[in-house]
């Protein structure tokens, strides 16, 4: 993940709190939030992809759409 958007998202949020935004920087803020949240779903989503559920009896229980995930990313 890139320092330098969480760094940005940081400053502005804390100009909004010490003086406030123009229009552009709020639309900014969304933006670099929106990207921000995208890295993270795409990380979470990855390591889900490797993950096999087991139950007690050693049968692979794993969903179908999470094992359809794990063959697309091989």
């Amino acid at each position: 993940m890139s320092e330098e958007l969480v760094n940005k998202i940081n400053a502005l949020a804390q100009k909004s709190k010490e003086e406030g935004l123009s229009e552009s920087e709020k639309k900014e803020q969304k933006k670099l939030r929106e990207e921000y949240l995208e890295l993270i779903r795409g990380q979470v989503k990855n390591h889900l992809a490797g993950i096999t559920i087991v139950d007690e009896e050693g049968n692979d229980v794993t969903p179908k759409k999470a094992k359809e995930l794990k063959k697309k990313n091989k």
